[in-house]
């Protein structure tokens, strides 16, 4: 590879300032790199969703997608590998490529490497270098920034998840505000429990869409990362600065070069004749060796501007109090140390002694008082009592079988004051019925939910209607105490009765 021409500048950077060069070169190449991506990924996404709809997973084609990302990344990276070097590829030429390029090292990338958190560091130096020995060059060129590629890895993989999360939501912005609570239940039902296939598909294309957007500047930074780590392993600045120069040189003529040369030779015994003569400490050197020197006064001039600029030589007043008679001050302050000192050594004491001489106070008091909260402790280390139940004044009457004439039963515990035992025969009643007609099967603890779904099997609608009619007075009366009306109550047992045949 010829380090000098390359098409970027070349010096050791910061590992976010590498990565932020390999998306910017995302972005300059942005027509070469995303029209190969979706010419390939496209056809590989119809094909993909197409056998597994006939399969009846269209799910897993989503997977598959994401598993392949290896595949796709050979794309941006095939051209940036070109384009810094000047020579950007067609479109053509990037998918000619795919059939050939890179297919070595794909099983690995695929397999016991697809989950690795390095893979866009570690995927320049498989299709780029290629050759023997490459987990010893991939421990090289991640030595100090394993951390860094896993993190983009990281920062990555949150990108795709907020887009396709972002995606799902645009579609509640036009559901309106007093349908959104419904809509959203919907649609989790809807994505939850057996989804239809075209639900599945379309969070495919959600998802590669996401994939696409984020994963080629993904590649791109790794590429950065990687271009980084083999500028300072392999001193890539230095050689581009020691090849400009012989460019430079080259363009010299001969006999300039020679002058320099015989300059240079010349100088060689400079040094030893001006050790050899003696100059005065006084003598003007510059005058003696250059007798034409001649000081430019604007220079002069600027050194004593630039020696007078307040920014370079800041200077700032200290104004000072001087007390007039400085030796009583001094027998003042000496008396002053030694009163503080004093006052410091009481508090050290105190300090010292004193904390645990409380200490000592608190536990005599405690002591002294112990008639007084040892009972309290010892009440509250006892077994906790068996709290009854605030519902025990009603007997359980779920294992006793249901009366023969329902409706007077339950309007005989209505006129007798027992409400509740009223309103929970109407509902065993009802769920009786309801199950006897549905052949539904309750498992023990159904509740009300459970009930109206198989209530849905109801083929009579007015039994339908009438049934959850029941349920909702059951549990406004069940669970917030809002009994009904006397009258409502008979009107209720009058539907119900002519609905599952209940003696009225």
């Amino acid at each position: 590879m010829r380090a000098d021409q390359l098409q970027v500048e070349l010096y050791p950077r910061a590992p976010w300032e590498a990565m932020e060069l390999g998306s910017a070169l995302v972005r300059q190449y942005a027509r070469a790199i995303w029209l190969p991506w979706l010419l390939l990924s496209l056809p590989v996404f119809v094909v993909l969703n197409a056998l597994c709809i006939g399969l009846g997973e269209a799910w897993w084609a989503g997977v598959l997608l994401w598993w392949l990302k290896p595949v796709f990344d050979r794309i941006p990276l095939y051209v940036l590998s070109r384009a810094v070097f000047g020579a950007v590829p067609t479109v053509g030429e990037t998918l000619r490529a795919q059939l050939r390029w890179g297919w070595p090292v794909m099983l690995a990338c695929l397999t016991w490497r697809r989950l690795g958190p390095t893979r866009s560091l570690y995927l320049p130096v498989d299709l780029l270098e290629g050759g023997a020995h490459a987990g010893q060059r991939r421990r090289v060129i991640g030595a100090k920034v394993r951390g860094t590629a896993a993190l983009l890895t990281w920062v990555c993989a949150h990108f795709e998840a907020m887009l396709l999360l972002a995606s799902l939501a645009l579609a509640m912005l036009f559901v309106p505000v007093e349908l959104l609570t419904e809509s959203a239940k919907a649609a989790w039902t809807l994505i939850t429990q057996a989804p239809p296939a075209w639900l599945q598909v379309l969070l495919n294309a959600v998802s590669w869409l996401a994939t696409s957007m984020i994963e080629p500047f993904y590649v791109g930074a790794g590429f950065g990362l990687y271009l980084d780590r083999r500028t300072r392993l392999e001193a890539w600045d230095v050689e581009i600065g020691f090849r400009r120069l012989r460019q430079r040189l080259a363009t010299v003529p001969i006999q300039a070069l020679a002058l320099v040369l015989a300059a240079g030779m010349l100088g060689l015994g400079l040094p030893a004749v001006v050790q050899a003569a003696p100059v005065a400490e006084s003598e003007d050197t510059l005058r003696t060796v250059f007798p034409q020197a001649v000081h430019d006064p604007g220079f002069a001039d600027a050194v004593k501007r630039t020696e007078q600029d307040p920014l370079l030589h800041p200077t700032r007043k200290r104004t000072e109090w001087v007390p007039i008679k400085p030796n009583e001050k001094d027998k003042e302050a000496a008396s002053d140390s030694k009163l503080l000192q004093a006052i410091a050594a009481a508090v050290a004491f105190i300090g010292k002694y004193g904390l645990w001489l409380v200490v000592g106070l608190l536990l005599g008091l405690l002591v002294k008082s112990r008639a007084r909260w040892l009972p309290w402790l010892q009440a509250m280390a006892a077994a906790p009592r068996a709290v009854p139940s605030l519902a025990t004044h009603e007997a359980h009457v779920d294992d006793e079988p249901l009366p023969e004439d329902v409706v007077s039963s339950i309007r005989a515990l209505w006129q007798q004051g027992r409400r509740r035992p009223a309103m929970a025969l109407l509902y065993r009643a009802g769920v009786a019925a309801m199950v006897a007609r549905t052949g539904a099967v309750l498992v023990p603890g159904a509740t009300e939910a459970d009930c109206l779904r198989a209530a849905r099997n109801l083929q009579d609608m007015e039994a339908r209607e009438g049934f959850v009619h029941m349920v909702r007075v059951w549990q406004y009366a069940a669970y917030a105490q809002q009994w009904p009306e006397t009258e409502a109550l008979d009107a209720l047992l009058q539907r119900l009765a002519g609905s599952f045949g209940w003696r009225a």
